[in-house]
């Protein structure tokens, strides 16, 4: 029997929950071709809403073709440039004989380099001569625009890990070239989002960056309790299992709303159940979570400084003047100019959120680790 929940890959169907508002939202966005940034922190279901709703929407509008990238592997301009015709290429080709012949029809100035795999529906790919491209990266940059024009459709480039371009040499030079091209297209609309939640703010609400106010900002929030709660009931019921109120409402809590972890928890809870799942084996799976996570919390710890930890430790207490002598003394914190100085350390390395000034942990099992493991007197 499979297991009910799905963590670590792309949700869809019954294992999609809630997120229907933003949903519709982004729905609404592709087939009206209005550009959208979605921000959230890690793990918050972002890959998995942009699939649902790119979906719905070529369902919705048969002329709509909706084209994915994933920049998690690229690191430079070139690589840029070349998954960015392959992947538009093929949303926009139904075979493979289509999809070669588009590649030669749109370049004029650029010559592609098609490569056919063993399975030409899945491995035609394409590739420039990077002195070429150089000179002529016009011809890539509005591709979509061209082929959306040529055949009467419309185009949504959806675009995740976008903050990898930090990475290309002179990022600023190239998102600037990027939106002198992007901001012109009218038959195309493009989805940007990522799991480095400070950076894509940085890049996108930044009054300095290229990218400052190219779309509808969506901003992620956590699912609520009894959206989890129910999906929790349903997805045990699927399978001729049950499950307490007590017991999903302390998995959304212990949680504290992650949509990963609380898929991951369910799913522990679920393995360990026979027929109804209780309290106790809810807290019985989430004690084998942490003990799992343990190795890899220590290894994410190790790499702190003192003053981060003093910081951490703090706010796990709960200490709402954190900056007052009495407490950076009881927690040995050197001054608040180090306080800023964690803050901004533990923002970049995806450790804790800042939302409007409000610090927060964002793995809800780590933060716990610390609190009754490492820092437990």
């Amino acid at each position: 029997m499979e297991t009910p929940f799905v963590f670590g890959k792309i949700a869809t169907d019954k294992n999609f929950t809630d997120r229907e508002q933003e949903t519709a939202c982004l729905v609404q966005n592709f087939k009206s071709l209005i550009n959208t940034i979605i921000i959230s922190p890690r793990r918050w279901g972002k890959s998995s809403l942009v699939n649902k709703a790119a979906n719905l929407a070529m369902e919705q509008d048969d002329k709509l073709r909706i084209c994915h990238i994933d920049l998690f592997n690229v690191r430079s301009e070139e690589n840029f440039y070349a998954l960015l015709a392959k992947k538009i290429i093929s949303a926009t080709s139904s075979r493979w004989e289509e999809a070669v012949e588009n590649a030669k029809k749109f370049f004029s100035r650029l010559v592609p380099k098609i490569t056919i795999g063993a399975d030409p529906a899945n491995e035609v790919s394409i590739d420039f001569d990077w002195e070429d491209v150089k000179h002529n990266p016009d011809e890539v940059l509005d591709l979509a625009e061209r082929i959306a024009k040529e055949k009467g459709i419309k185009i949504v480039v959806c675009v995740d890990e976008f903050q990898n371009m930090a990475e290309f040499s002179e990022p600023d030079y190239f998102q600037k070239k990027l939106r002198s091209h992007w901001q012109l297209h009218q038959h195309v609309a493009y989805c940007l989002y990522g799991s480095k939640r400070h950076m894509m703010m940085e890049v996108f609400t930044n009054s300095s960056k290229p990218f400052y106010k190219f779309g509808n900002l969506m901003f992620l929030g956590k699912i609520e309790t009894s959206c989890l709660v129910a999906f929790f009931n349903c997805r045990f019921a699927d399978t001729g299992k049950s499950i307490t109120d007590a017991a999903s409402h302390l998995i959304a809590e212990l949680t504290d709303n992650h949509p990963y972890y609380a898929q991951q928890l369910a799913q522990l809870s679920w393995l360990r159940t026979k027929d109804e799942c209780t309290v106790e084996i809810v807290r019985e799976a989430h004690a084998a979570l942490v003990e799992q996570l343990s190795l890899l919390f220590v290894t994410i710890t190790e790499a702190l400084t003192t003053q981060q930890l003093n910081y951490m430790k703090a706010l796990l207490a709960g200490e709402k003047s954190i900056t007052s002598t009495e407490v950076m003394h009881r927690y040995h914190i050197s001054s608040a100019t180090s306080i800023s100085r964690s803050k901004s350390a533990l923002v970049k390395n995806d450790i804790l959120d800042n939302q409007a000034g409000v610090y927060s942990f964002q793995d809800p099992i780590y933060a716990y680790w610390l609190k009754t493991q490492y820092f437990a007197e």
